[in-house]
């Protein structure tokens, strides 16, 4: 294990451990399976895949909610409200 940066404190294997079952839990397919635990490689090219599946999801919904805006009569202040409202 590599040491922390800016200390001495080192993550222990017990701590892996624990944010690797947390992670795991945050997962669907983890979920699904209900395995007991899955490899750390495997877990995190999961993580990975999901968080790629959650960005093609947003911009997905992001896109059919603007042709929704676009087709939709309404006035300029309700887009500018609808708007600010998804901009971070």
């Amino acid at each position: 294990m590599s040491s922390r940066r800016g200390g001495a404190s080192r993550i222990t294997d017990e701590e892996i451990n624990e944010l690797i079952s947390r992670l795991q839990s945050l997962l669907p397919e983890s979920r699904r399976r209900n395995t007991s635990r899955a490899s750390a490689s495997k877990l995190l090219k999961e993580t990975c895949n999901y968080i790629k599946s959650l960005h093609r999801e947003v911009d997905d919904l992001s896109d059919r909610l603007s042709g929704l805006m676009a087709s939709t009569d309404m006035s300029s202040a309700q887009a500018e409200i609808i708007r600010s409202l998804l901009m971070p």
